[in-house]
């Protein structure tokens, strides 16, 4: 019975050196190239007209989306979210749903990708954080409701950006567990209804690490100003004078 890989990271294709090049590298730097590609296509004939190319149709239907989901989380002007969490929902996306292609092995099935992009989350909420409020008023947060909770708001930060890495691998490494599992039992049947279901975790997992992202990012810059605003006021009148 042939060994069952668990991660791409046991794949390795070739050495250059003392570092091995294994599935994760050589299927991350494809996407990479893929994305490249379609951003060359898109964008090249770029026009505000109504005759679009299909590239540019398909970019702008997906940056519509993209932006639209920003906004409904965030309230805020998407812009200058939408680079950096496009991408991530962008490349989690295509990484996963690949996988119906024969012999491909999702990036995000190792932790090391998955550790890198919540990496990318943690140093990105700070970033945006003090951009919008300042260093001073970022910092306070940490320091709420109470000085005491300073330790307390850090450890949160770091377990956040692990669980983030952890839930992203744990899904794609037991689907790929799951269907070698199915495969051995039924190799007729299961590959089709695999393939879909693939699909559409996959996307799932791409839209819930791309929003957890946002949820933490919008947390990071939001104001004092916009907390008040977001607390309803008394009512006039509630209690009568003596």
């Amino acid at each position: 019975m042939a060994n069952l890989t668990l991660t791409p990271d046991q794949n390795v294709f070739f050495d250059v050196g003392p570092v091995p090049i294994n599935a994760t590298i050589v299927y991350t730097w494809g996407i990479m190239a893929v994305f490249a590609l379609v951003a060359w296509l898109a964008t090249r004939k770029v026009t505000s007209d109504s005759d679009i190319t299909r590239w540019q149709n398909l970019l702008e239907v997906l940056l519509g989306g993209i932006r639209a989901q920003i906004r409904e989380v965030t309230q805020q002007d998407p812009i200058r979210y939408l680079p950096f969490v496009g991408t991530l929902f962008l490349f989690v996306a295509v990484a996963n749903t690949l996988s119906i292609l024969p012999g491909y092995e999702a990036p995000t099935g190792s932790l090391s990708t998955t550790a890198a992009l919540a990496l990318c989350v943690f140093v990105a909420v700070p970033i945006y954080g003090i951009s919008q409020q300042g260093v001073g008023n970022y910092l306070k947060v940490y320091l709420k409701p109470s000085p005491f909770m300073l330790p307390f708001n850090i450890v949160g930060e770091v377990s956040r950006t692990l669980a983030l890495a952890v839930r992203l691998f744990g899904n794609v490494m037991s689907g790929t567990m799951i269907a070698g599992i199915l495969l051995a039992i039924a190799p007729i049947v299961v590959p089709g209804v695999m393939q879909v279901v693939g699909l559409l975790t996959g996307l799932i997992q791409a839209y819930i690490f791309a929003m957890l992202a946002m949820v933490y990012i919008a947390a990071a810059t939001r104001t004092e100003a916009e907390s008040a605003a977001d607390t309803p006021e008394p009512e006039e009148g509630g209690a009568p004078n003596g």
